[in-house]
């Protein structure tokens, strides 16, 4: 690597670092923005910016240059990773779905656009920059479309339950209750009357006399009553999610942004000049505006690492060592070899992306991992993927 190659990687990372200090000090020091105030900031990225920046990257992208083995790599590592997950959710008393998101996000998601696109071509070459801008589009069409999905689920099943518990807690001081109306929340979803007391009767919340002599008659009814009440409920929870889906821009904008991929090329038409301009000046304001909403979000914590130490170091690990060890066996699996499985597993020992904290704020969950992640992660990112580099060129 040379002199200027090193200057283009720090120009890449500098402006992060200055973006997040003005923004740690708008809040620590000059008190110019309140709580409320950086909650709407990260609101503003999450549901506004960001979409313009995923059918910017998208709409860009050209499909005659696409890479199939190389992406086939990178999708299955992010299946081989969900997988493991899932595995470990079921079977062990430890996973949780929360967990999950949080460690799919850590181990899948790295912040390709900003400081791998610089990094790598420095390291590789120009001519491999075409592969980083592949990985930036799937990523936008697919894997922070499915991220958000993993989100609304969550939110939706604990909105349902939550409602159930509520409703649970009526019954049990109104016995002759016959029929339950639910609504939850803005979506107004109906008929919960028999999922209701599917639930209940599962977990032995409340039971109807009738019924309660009848389970009694037959085992199996009950088995049945439970399996009826759990697929309505995740009947009702993916309602809930394809409702909320269809309401979120990012998850819309990728959408648009591959149908004008596939009109462009084959009509070979470009973007009109006004709409290309101010699609871009948006699509920037989310690449700043998400580091500037990190840096907002560490002014408010007691301490950088709000997560302690402990899962600060599980989360690197999973971000610098796990990421990188599922994309080399994707990348032996499919076949790349030489220059193109270095690119594919150094890709993977990237920082994390920074989006991945916006959501995590805007969600709640896990936000402090992520954000200590994200920051510590650009500080390592260089000496790390070098590291990769050397070990793979070995």
């Amino acid at each position: 690597m040379t002199p200027n190659d090193l200057y283009n990687v720090l120009s890449a990372l500098v402006p992060q670092y200055i973006t997040m200090f003005l923004a740690f000090a708008s809040v620590k020091y000059w008190k110019i923005f309140s709580p409320e105030q950086c909650f709407g900031i990260n609101r503003f990225v999450a549901h506004f910016a960001c979409p313009f920046l995923f059918f910017d990257v998208i709409s860009r992208f050209q499909l005659k240059n696409i890479n199939i083995p190389f992406l086939a790599a990178d999708s299955i590592s992010k299946v081989l990773v969900l997988l493991i997950l899932l595995n470990w959710v079921n079977f062990f008393k430890s996973g949780s779905l929360e967990w999950l998101i949080t460690l799919f996000s850590l181990t899948t998601l790295p912040n390709t656009l900003i400081v791998g696109i610089p990094l790598l071509t420095s390291m590789y070459g120009n001519e491999q920059e075409g592969l980083m801008i592949q990985v930036v589009v799937m990523q936008c069409i697919i894997w922070f479309v499915f991220l958000l999905f993993l989100y609304e689920f969550r939110a939706a099943r604990n909105s349902i339950m939550m409602n159930i518990s509520e409703k649970s807690a009526q019954l049990q001081n109104n016995i002759g209750a016959e029929d339950v109306h639910i609504s939850i929340d803005e979506e107004n979803i109906e008929g919960i009357s028999e999922l209701q007391g599917s639930v209940n009767c599962s977990e032995g919340v409340y039971e109807k006399p009738e019924q309660s002599r009848d389970i009694k008659e037959s085992e199996g009814k009950e088995t049945e009553k439970v399996e009826s009440g759990r697929l309505m409920m995740i009947k009702l929870i993916m309602k809930t999610v394809c409702f909320k889906l269809v309401r979120n821009p990012n998850a819309y904008a990728s959408l648009l942004g591959l149908l004008w991929i596939l009109i462009s090329s084959r009509l070979k038409i470009k973007k009109p000049l006004i709409m290309d301009n101010s699609v871009k000046i948006l699509s920037n304001t989310g690449q700043g505006l998400a580091v500037f909403s990190l840096g907002l979000f560490m002014a408010l914590q007691p301490r950088i690492i709000s997560c302690g130490i402990r899962l600060a170091v599980y989360g690197m690990l999973m971000r610098f060592l796990a990421g990188p060890a599922t994309m080399l066996l994707s990348s032996v699996l499919v076949g790349l070899r030489k220059t193109t499985l270095s690119v594919a597993v150094v890709q993977a020992a990237l920082p994390q992306a920074a989006l991945t904290f916006v959501y995590a704020k805007e969600y709640d969950l896990h936000s402090e991992l992520l954000s200590t992640v994200v920051i510590f992660g650009m500080i390592a990112s260089f000496p790390v993927t070098i590291l990769y580099s050397i070990l793979l060129g070995l």
